[in-house]
């Protein structure tokens, strides 16, 4: 998860006294941008646009002028050029916004949609059950080899 403080300014209130509505996806660009930013090695910022394509906004409360605002934002998953990503607003414990968005990453170049290669996307993206499993020490066929009722005596029948 990346956290990005966000800054409040006088003109983001509406005649309702708190954060218009619209700005909250200025604050959803710019987190979002930023963890990319944060987490990408240099080469592929410079190689790689990205463009928002869907915001669906669920506004819990309302923001206000003097409150302490974090964005914190959680790449969900890529799909070829897509990135799926959540961002929830909050101040303090309680949720401003919670915001699911899904974005195109673009060659800087062509502006045509990239794939980011295996190691880039694997930095900001959670490893996957698969990962997971493929990097531990278990190994069925040698547990198995070693202890042929080993998976027996543990699985019901």
């Amino acid at each position: 998860m990346f956290r990005h403080p966000v800054a409040i300014d006088p003109a983001d209130i509406d005649h309702m006294g708190h954060v218009n509505n619209s700005v909250y996806l200025k604050w959803v660009q710019e987190a979002v941008i930023h963890y990319w930013q944060s987490v990408a090695p240099p080469d592929a910022v410079a190689r790689h646009l990205w463009v928002a394509l869907k915001h669906e906004i669920s506004y819990r409360k309302p923001t206000f002028l003097q409150d302490n605002v974090v964005a914190e934002v959680i790449a969900e998953k890529m799909e070829g050029a897509r990135a799926y990503f959540t961002t929830v607003v909050r101040r303090g414990q309680d949720v401003l916004s919670e915001v699911k968005s899904c974005w195109c990453c673009l060659d800087a170049v062509t502006q045509r949609p990239a794939r980011l290669a295996r190691d880039v996307a694997s930095r900001f993206l959670p490893p996957s059950p698969c990962d997971t499993f493929q990097n531990s020490s278990f190994d069925p066929l040698r547990t198995f080899a070693e202890d042929p009722l080993h998976l027996r005596q543990r699985l019901p029948l």
